[in-house]
């Protein structure tokens, strides 16, 4: 069963249109996100969800029921729908057990009392609902954020860039928690991200979205295997676009030489084409005829990301093994990886 289903969504500013024509549909028990640059429109989107904006055309429906439509919008406190904020929005003077519960119906004391030392312990801070916001890290005030917007239990938990305030590492970090806590609770999610990584780790289906479209919607490891398009291309995963020349059997001929995908090139010999290349498509070799200079290197811990100028002036990122550890200026042998090979028209 869908738990949320959008059909031709376009939501504007005035003559600005924020959201155009966007169509999905997220079952239940699935994370989904909305990934793309500022400005694409996943906030208003978002927002159009929750019922704070209006849409023009379109609709929306919530568990099989329409909550928006042209000049029909069900307001967003009956809509089930759970929130977390960027910047949390917590209560400062309610502890964390009351900020929890404050979604719940107060005559219900017993039961709150239950459900919020269930939560407690879902988020690992058994024993700290007498605690104050302040007293807490920034991730533990997320997960008492996210703890209040699942308490009431509602049919859809919306997550607006909420690890925005958070450093790297703890991103990651809560970024995989709060799935964990998401699934345990067999919850419907939409996150909003300008963060791929963020995105990968928290979402089971990822909507990439540009200029108010979604230009694509698959599960991460399609979105980087099998791009649709060359901005979902670039945007997910970084890469860069080598041009090549379709040969004979299907075969490329690029600054690599001859290369053979894992499926022939469908394009008459002759045709100019463009060869993305992931970082991690790229492999050291020794023994290899094609030999490239170290640009830049930027030493990652367990790896690093290497600039490689190729003989004919082009340069392409590669990811090797830390132990694989060579200077700027030094010439090392490569080999690519053609199984992972993805080709656009040439532009």
């Amino acid at each position: 069963m869908n738990r949320l289903e959008l059909s031709g969504v376009v939501q504007r500013y005035g003559k600005h249109i924020a959201v155009d024509g966007v169509g999905f549909q997220l079952a239940a028990g699935r994370i989904a996100c909305l990934l793309g640059p500022s400005g694409c429109g996943k906030t208003s989107l978002l927002r159009c969800i929750a019922g704070f904006e209006d849409i023009v055309s379109g609709e929306i429906r919530l568990h099989g029921e329409r909550v928006a439509a042209p000049g029909f919008s069900l307001a967003p406190e009956k809509r089930r729908i759970g929130m977390v904020f960027q910047d949390y929005a917590l209560f400062p003077h309610l502890s964390v057990a009351r900020n929890i519960a404050f979604g719940l119906d107060r005559r219900q004391h017993a039961a709150n009392a239950r459900r919020v030392d269930e939560l407690l312990a879902t988020i690992g801070l058994t024993g700290q609902g007498d605690k104050f916001p302040h007293q807490l890290s920034g991730g533990q005030q997320q997960r008492v954020a996210l703890a209040r917007a699942l308490a009431p239990r509602p049919e859809l938990v919306l997550l607006d860039e909420p690890f925005s305030n958070l450093d790297v590492d703890m991103r990651e970090r809560l970024s995989l928690e709060v799935r964990d806590i998401l699934k345990r609770e067999g919850s419907t999610a939409l996150l909003v991200t300008h963060d791929q990584h963020e995105a990968f780790a928290l979402a089971d289906d990822i909507g990439v979205m540009q200029n108010g479209r979604i230009r694509q919607w698959d599960t991460p490891a399609q979105l980087y295997r099998q791009p649709a398009n060359r901005f979902v291309a670039g945007f997910i995963g970084g890469g860069t676009l080598l041009p090549a020349i379709v040969g004979a059997a299907g075969h490329l001929c690029c600054s690599f030489g001859t290369v053979s995908p894992a499926a022939p090139v469908a394009a008459p010999a002759g045709t100019h084409v463009d060869l993305l290349l992931r970082p991690d498509d790229i492999h050291a070799d020794p023994l290899s005829p094609l030999q490239c200079t170290i640009r830049q290197r930027a030493f990652r811990g367990a790896d690093i990301l290497y600039t490689l100028r190729l003989p004919d002036g082009c340069e392409i990122p590669a990811l090797l093994p830390a132990n694989q550890d060579y200077p700027p200026g030094a010439t090392i042998g490569i080999r690519l990886a053609p199984q992972h090979s993805i080709i656009f028209p040439h532009e």
